[in-house]
């Protein structure tokens, strides 16, 4: 019974990246036209949201959010979730429906074939070795803010190695620059993402995957030196709270 299982997740897990690779084959000419002008990332993000959605359906995954607080739409904030499986990304893009954001991710990723093309295009993408890449990811997050769009962060900074550890420390860079841009803080939490498709290869199944999108918190007025490691601490909190506590 053990094998057959095996089997069956070797072949859904198979199925997740060939409907990936086929999506983004089939929609880049869209990708290349929506990418060649910064004034399109509006409609390209609308496309994404959609494609996130889509990826999860034939993944057999129902997602199931619970809003705290409305958002407002076309306002800049800073959503800040935890970061354990390769759903994240799309679950991100699921959730968030009216306020375009940009992702901060590895520089590492765009050497994948295909999607590491459009995530040069539409992403911001760090060598956290570094220092240069670091700073620089200030400026190109400045800019995008400044457009009017919003940013998504993985504080975390990395899947953690150890299945046990629920929530690694955060790093600052989130909080900096919310703080900085006087944008508010989203926390999101992801509740299922690890137990229905972690990076362990035989793991995980189709189900529900539960997002909690929390009520923003307000930086205007706070400095970094001042508040931001307890911003920080708070945005950890209520994550760790919501996946230890919804289990």
């Amino acid at each position: 019974m053990k094998y057959i299982r095996y089997i069956l997740i070797f072949f859904w897990r198979l199925w997740f990246y060939i409907i990936m690779m086929l999506s983004l084959i089939i929609l880049f000419p869209a990708i290349l036209i929506l990418t060649s002008r910064e004034s399109f990332y509006p409609v390209f993000y609308k496309a994404a949201h959609y494609w996130g959605k889509s990826i999860l359906f034939f993944m057999g995954f129902r997602p199931e959010i619970r809003m705290e607080a409305e958002l407002t739409p076309g306002k800049s904030y800073m959503f800040t979730a935890n970061h354990t499986s390769m759903m994240d990304i799309m679950l991100s893009l699921a959730v968030v429906k009216n306020n375009p954001f940009v992702f901060v991710g590895k520089a590492e990723l765009k050497k994948i074939p295909v999607l590491g093309y459009a995530y040069r295009r539409t992403m911001i993408l760090v060598d956290r070795s570094n220092p240069e890449s670091r700073k620089q990811v200030y400026f190109e997050a400045d800019r995008k803010l400044k457009r009017g769009l919003s940013v998504c962060i993985y504080p975390e900074g990395m899947v953690p190695d150890d299945e046990n550890i629920v929530l690694a420390p955060f790093k600052k860079g989130a909080f900096l620059l919310a703080i900085e841009h006087g944008i508010p803080i989203v926390p999101i939490a992801f509740l299922d993402n690890k137990k229905r498709f972690s990076y362990r290869f035989f793991s995980g199944s189709p189900g529900k995957l539960r997002a909690i999108v929390h009520r923003p918190i307000e930086t205007k007025g706070m400095t970094y030196k001042k508040d931001g490691e307890n911003l920080k601490k708070q945005v950890f909190d209520i994550l760790y709270r919501d996946l230890t506590e919804n289990i």
